[in-house]
């Protein structure tokens, strides 16, 4: 099949990853058409505004929108090649396998619209072989047409961060993997156009792996800093200066520890490896278990500086899975918040992106404990003073390692940090973690 220059370009699936796709590939000179099944999704776009918040977009859509180089339909359209940017969640808490309805669906919905010569390529993260097997059979089955014969079909993983995406879609290196030599050279030429990057070049299960190894990779490091922290929890040491210590030497790099791992991508791709090979990926499906407890752990942190929690006015601040982004997808906040409620506490939320309103002190009054769960930028500039006259009791355990804990102690604070078995000048007695058979 021979290689065709594509001028026009159908991105499926609007939300987090696939908008911004779409604004930098019609900002590339392509003529694009995003589509999403989602009524709402498609008049907020189409009027020219952004559904979420990521810095620069906003203005980007409304430019592109109103100069005409980005179409917006329910549904997809004829055109030269085609993106797909659908979610790929859990199928459920129990079986932690992959669900690729929506990647299946939108092949569905492709294969009406496809022509011989089109060019389809799968940006959602998938569990490997998802390219070249379901979504293939999807895509031929809807078409009439055969992959490699009549089409080409590519796998490109995304790689951006939220809160630098418009930044990240140009200059990370891509990588880009094909049914054949003819799909993979085609689609690393498409992400050659617009991206400043290095666009590497391999088979499609390939690269459906590097993305999982990538965040598989963080979830494993973030588990190995967890287990940190709860070791000096009991040594009764300060984790943070231990790993700061640590990774000063040359070949040393531990990540920060906290309340958990959330997200759409960090806290779910390594299942997909598990579920690849499951009696190949322990170490990884081990390294989850210690993540999906932290927020227990939290909770238990929080149990036993007010000695029970019915009853208890707790203020937690963040509710997000990151810092300064309005993304609450699987964050480990919303589950250390759940463990609390559980446990019989009133738990008020304040966070700096999402829920700004009422602010931290108005929250704050008759409070019994702050947690701080998010390293939101503002959280750093709280002022101690004007929280504590408000709480009920001046208790605070903080997540992160934002606060100055010298300022919020000479305001009266008693301060615990996660990881921090000198808190309160004792060391912390942790239980053993269960994880299978095992004791972590």
């Amino acid at each position: 099949m021979g290689l065709v220059k594509p001028r026009s370009i159908c991105v499926v699936g609007l939300g987090y990853i696939g908008l911004p796709t779409a604004v930098v590939l019609a900002q590339a000179g392509y003529s694009v058409t995003g589509c999403d099944i989602d009524a709402d999704v498609c008049a907020r776009v189409a009027a020219g505004a952004a559904h979420f918040s990521e810095p620069g977009l906003s203005a980007l859509v409304a430019d592109i929108v109103g100069n005409g180089s980005l179409r917006i339909s329910d549904h997809p359209v004829e055109a030269d090649a085609f993106v797909i940017c659908v979610p790929t969640p859990l199928a459920g808490i129990a079986t932690k396998r992959a669900d690729i309805s929506a990647v299946l669906a939108a092949g569905r919905a492709i294969g009406a619209a496809i022509r011989p010569g089109n060019l389809v390529i799968l940006e959602s993260t998938s569990p490997p072989g998802t390219t070249i097997g379901p979504l293939r059979v999807e895509l031929e089955s809807a078409a009439g047409l055969v992959a490699g014969r009549d089409f080409l079909l590519a796998h490109c993983p995304e790689r951006v961060l939220p809160g630098r995406m418009m930044t990240e879609l140009v200059a990370n290196d891509r990588v880009v993997g094909g049914l054949d030599s003819a799909s993979t050279a085609a689609a690393a030429a498409l992400y050659r156009s617009f991206a400043s990057g290095t666009v590497s070049e391999t088979d499609a299960t390939t690269a459906e792996l590097v993305k999982l190894m990538e965040n598989t990779y963080r979830d494993v490091n973030i588990a190995l800093a967890n287990e940190f922290a709860l070791v000096s929890e009991s040594l009764g040491i300060d984790v943070w200066r231990a790993i700061d210590l640590a990774n000063r030497h040359p070949r040393v790099n531990i990540l920060r520890p906290g309340p958990g791992v959330g997200g759409h991508c960090i806290a779910v791709d390594p299942w997909f490896v598990v579920g690849s090979a499951p009696r190949a990926t322990s170490l990884i499906a081990t390294g989850r278990a210690v993540n999906d407890a932290m927020p227990g752990h939290v909770a238990d942190r929080v149990t036993s500086m007010l000695g029970g929690l019915r009853g208890r006015v707790i203020l937690a601040l963040g509710s997000t899975y990151k810092a300064n982004v309005d993304d609450e997808r699987e964050s480990a906040s919303l589950h250390v918040i759940e463990h609390l409620r559980d446990g019989g506490a009133d738990v008020r939320v304040h966070d700096a992106v999402t829920r700004p309103s009422p602010g931290v002190s108005a929250l704050a009054d008759g409070a019994d404990c702050l947690v701080l769960l998010v390293d939101h930028d503002a959280y750093a500039r709280l002022d101690p003073s004007r929280i504590g006259h408000a709480m009920r009791r001046a208790l605070v355990l903080d997540c992160r390692d934002v606060l100055d804990r010298t300022a919020w102690t000479n305001a009266g604070f008693t301060v615990e940090r996660l990881g921090d078995g000198r808190s309160n000048g004792r060391p912390t007695t942790l239980a053993p973690v269960a994880v299978g058979r095992e004791t972590l």
